[in-house]
């Protein structure tokens, strides 16, 4: 009888999950984004909500979270109503440097969530103000050796990818950079312009149009090729550290216990906007982004082979965040 019952009931909730995927969506769409408005993170939910807005004919809206390197976003992600109509767009931080940046996180990095696709690669450039006397990676690095923690670089917090990569290029090459901690890539960027701090990585779509007004010094990009769109730009790996490579990436998650059916659909649509050709031409690539849609389990075993390589990096310069 209780065998009987108990595969009644569970049969019961098997088609309530279905009705509600066959629904989904039936409420507005929350896209919670770690970060204030303006930056990538906010403008990768702004498209992502206008395209569920379109193609469903339900709201979509972008709820900014920022602070604590992810983790506010996260931990209210964690604890939302695994329904998909709450989504979250996580840099790679939440899940590769806070478990280790952190000795206690308000969220599972394995149970909390439900990968629902990859979205986007940046790709970073190493930028420098034009007062430097160095017109390439390894000046840079000859410059840092002979006077070790005098050249000043400027992240967008501690553990962000501005952080990390240059953190990656200390222990590759045994070069000493002084950090310079903002909030944001915006007052960084500001900062070298104005030649308070001498350089920093930040995405390529972002130091390109200063490169080009001559605010800057692009000296090298940090894909482990050079990149279509930037041919003449080398990479930091061909010009002073071999086999160097820092890329972020972003990717969609919702809370752990989302019906696979809801997963799906959301996964489906956010492949099919990835592979038309105006979305490229206009955002991805006018931005310099790449692609990474993909089926989930994709995303995951993204996560997996990334996460050893910054936690030895994190270790390593025995970088924690209390």
């Amino acid at each position: 009888m209780t065998k009987t019952l108990g595969a009644l009931l569970a049969l019961g909730l098997l088609g309530t999950l279905s009705a509600a995927a066959q629904t989904y969506p039936s409420k507005t769409i929350t896209i919670v984004v770690p970060a204030s408005p303006g930056g990538v993170t906010d403008t990768l939910g702004r498209q992502l909500a206008q395209r569920f807005s379109e193609k469903w004919g339900q709201q979509a809206v972008v709820e900014n979270r920022p602070g604590a390197n992810n983790s506010i976003a996260a931990e209210y992600v964690a604890k939302s109503a695994p329904d998909g109509h709450t989504l979250f767009i996580a840099p790679d931080g939440t899940f590769v440097a806070n478990p280790s940046l952190y000795p206690k996180l308000p969220y599972d990095p394995d149970k909390s969530f439900t990968p629902i696709t990859g979205l986007v690669v940046i790709n970073h450039g190493l930028i420098i103000n034009p007062a430097v006397p160095a017109g390439s990676v390894k000046d840079l690095l000859a410059m840092a050796k002979d006077k070790p923690s005098t050249i000043n670089y400027g992240t967008f917090g501690i553990g962000s990818s501005g952080h990390m990569n240059m953190e990656l290029l200390q222990n590759m090459s045994g070069a000493k950079f002084q950090a310079v901690h903002y909030k944001g890539a915006t007052p960084a960027l500001t900062d070298v312009i104005a030649g308070h701090i001498q350089m920093m990585f930040v995405s390529v779509g972002t130091a390109v149009p200063q490169w080009q007004s001559e605010k800057v010094k692009f000296i090298a990009v940090s894909s482990a090729k050079r990149m279509p769109q930037l041919p003449n730009i080398p990479t930091v790996s061909e010009t002073g550290v071999p086999g160097y490579e820092a890329v972020s990436w972003f990717g969609l998650f919702g809370p752990a216990g989302m019906p696979a059916e809801v997963t799906g659909r959301i996964n489906a649509e956010i492949r099919a906007m990835h592979a038309e050709a105006e979305f490229q031409k206009t955002f991805l690539d006018k931005f310099y982004f790449q692609s990474i849609a993909g089926p989930p389990e994709q995303l995951t075993a993204f996560i997996k082979a990334e996460e050893p390589k910054w936690r030895k990096i994190i270790l390593d310069a025995k970088i924690k965040v209390e």
